[in-house]
Formats: C-alpha cells, structure tokens, sequence
C-alpha cells in the first residue's frame, strides 16, 4: 500500500451526505408510496415472521445459557429492530404482534450458541430472497438488516455462506468477518450489470459509492502505514486490495456505459489523526461504517441492487473486524458530520 505524502488529506465528505433513493417520482408520490406499500406487503409479513422466528431462538438460547444473557441480550436488542423497520407501513391491525421475550422463552428450535449462529444466517439469507422484489425503500432495509444477520453470525461463529446470496455466479458468497474476502470475486459480480441500461438515479447512486470508494483506497493508504507486520498488516492489504479492485469495478461499469466515473479527489482531509497502530485500526472501522451508507443507497437500484448489498455486508463484516460497534441498521443510522474533500 502507498504510504500518505504530507500534501494529501482524507477527507469523509466522499462518505457522508449520500443521496438517499426514494424511488418516487410520480406526480402524487402519496399514491405511488400507498402502490409500493402494498407490493411490499407480503414480503414484510414473511420477513416479520422470519424476524419473530429468530427472536424465539434468542429468547430459547437465552433461557437455556443465563451465563451468555448479556452477550446474546444485545445481539437480540438489533433484531427488535430490525423488526421494527420491516415493520413500518404495515398497519397496525396487518400488523403480527411481537412476542415479548417471557412468552417465548423456550419455543425456538436453536438450543445452542451454534444453533443460533446457524438461525441468524439462515435469516440473512431469506432477507436477500426477497431483495429483488422489494421497493426500494424496503430494498435498502432488508440489504441493511442481512448485513446485521451476518455480523451477528459472524460474532457468534458462523461464517458460512448465506443460502440466497450470489446475483451472478461470480459473486462471493462466504463473506469472512476478516477484511480478507476475495476482492476479485466481489468485483466481478460488481460489473455484472450494465451501466447502458441503467436509469440515472442508479448512476448517480452508483457514483456516489465510487466516490467512497476512492477516499477508503485513499484512507487504507494511511492505515496500512501505521500497522506493524503481522496479520494486523495482512489484513489491511487484503481490505486495500477489496476496495481498489471495487472501485476500478465501479469506474469500469459506468465507462462502459459512456458515462464519465467520478474521480478521485485532489485531496482528502482525516477525521483524526493517525499516529500507531490502534488509531490506524479505528480509522479502518470508520472507513467500512461510513461505507455502509453508500451501500444501502446504492441497494435501493435496480440494476445494482444484489451486488450493493453483498458490498453492504462486506463493509459491515470488515467494520466488526476492526472493532465498530455496528448500528442494528448498518448503513441506515445517521452518519456523523464529516468534511468535504478539499485540495491543498
């Protein structure tokens, strides 16, 4: 990885301030959200019932090992959330009822740590069944909830694959909570589509996540000056590799549709300083959490939206490795203020 000249500075602005996807341009937008609700009926109560499914195996791991209570008791709190998101919408009376933990205590079918780790993913993995046919408000949900379910396996030890996962044959389907994840699969899956056929709002969105890629190429510069050798090292280079070889997946898409990729910035500014090795870790993780919100952006499009949330879950993955504290809803929680790329 190059090391940082004194004349460059990262600055987040290329992470921050992504536009958000309404996906309504209709000339009564109340009209055209009522029509999206009610085409996102069903799959909100399927994925309600798979989020009341796994809130049972919580409650029955929880009952089954009080020693782990406090560890899996946070995990839990996310899926309450996510609960909460898929359920807006929905009216009340449509609506099923979560079931409070003292009713459901013992009806899961996990009874192991494992079991549960097992269960999350399979969850995340339902989620992305019904990615493509969401809207896109929804889409950016249910991207930002698999993302959730898969860190939360991770977390509890699974790392397998996520049983719907895999736009195309090419894509990667085991993310590793390691920023070791093959970067040449996940930027094959990336040029999949074609930017030809893409409407603009997908553009722009897709413009904005290579802009965000651009300043974390930048930013893993930094970072990969500070580790020592080791794995600490590894780990940096192979993140630095995934985001190079994302961005140039990105700049290829949109050249081949004959639009112009956004370029890097003349200069990037730090959201703190970097002086050894724990600070370089913290701003790895700030990197892949601010990523996240280019991704849940960009999975609201349609000619993107599978390859955007696999990059969602990756950032996400990479981002518990280097010790964030992931939101319930990565990519969705508001992202904190940070300046705009500037020259110096």
């Amino acid at each position: 990885m190059p090391a940082p000249t004194r004349r460059t500075f990262l600055a987040l602005g290329a992470l921050g301030g992504l536009l958000a996807l309404s996906g309504c341009t209709d000339s009564h937008p109340k009209n055209a959200q009522q029509t999206a609700d009610d085409a996102d009926r069903p799959l909100r109560l399927r994925q309600l019932a798979a989020t009341d499914a796994l809130l049972a195996d919580y409650d029955a791991v929880i009952a089954a090992r009080p020693a782990d209570a406090a560890r899996l008791g946070d995990l839990r709190d996310d899926v309450v959330q996510h609960r909460e998101a898929l359920a807006q919408s929905l009216p009340a009376s449509s609506a099923p009822a979560s079931v409070p933990a003292s009713a459901s205590a013992g009806a899961g079918a996990a009874r192991t740590v494992a079991d549960l780790a097992a269960s999350e993913r399979r969850t995340a993995g339902r989620r992305l069944a019904d990615l493509t046919a969401a809207s896109p408000a929804l889409a950016r949900i249910l991207a930002s909830v698999a993302a959730s379910g898969a860190a939360h396996a991770a977390a509890l030890g699974d790392t397998g694959p996520l049983a719907d996962d895999g736009a195309s044959p090419s894509a990667s389907p085991s993310p590793s909570p390691s920023p070791s994840a093959s970067a040449s699969a996940s930027a094959s899956a990336s040029g999949s589509a074609t930017a030809a056929a893409m409407p603009a709002a997908d553009t722009e969105a897709l413009q904005s996540a290579l802009a965000a890629e651009h300043a974390a190429v930048y930013g893993y510069g930094v970072v990969g000056a500070f580790l020592p050798t080791g794995p600490q090292r590894e780990d940096g280079r192979a993140a630095y590799a995934a985001h190079q070889a994302r961005r140039d997946a990105w700049q290829r898409l949109l050249a081949s549709g004959g639009t112009s990729p956004t370029a890097a910035a003349p200069g990037y500014r730090l959201p703190f300083q970097v002086k050894d090795a724990a600070t370089a870790g913290q701003l790895a993780a700030y990197l892949e959490t601010q990523l996240t919100a280019a991704y849940a952006d960009l999975s609201a499009t349609t000619a993107l939206r599978t390859q955007a949330a696999t990059a969602l879950r990756e950032c996400a993955l990479r981002a518990a490795h280097w010790g964030a504290d992931l939101p319930a809803l990565p990519g969705l929680a508001a992202a904190d203020p940070t300046p705009s790329a500037s020259a110096t």
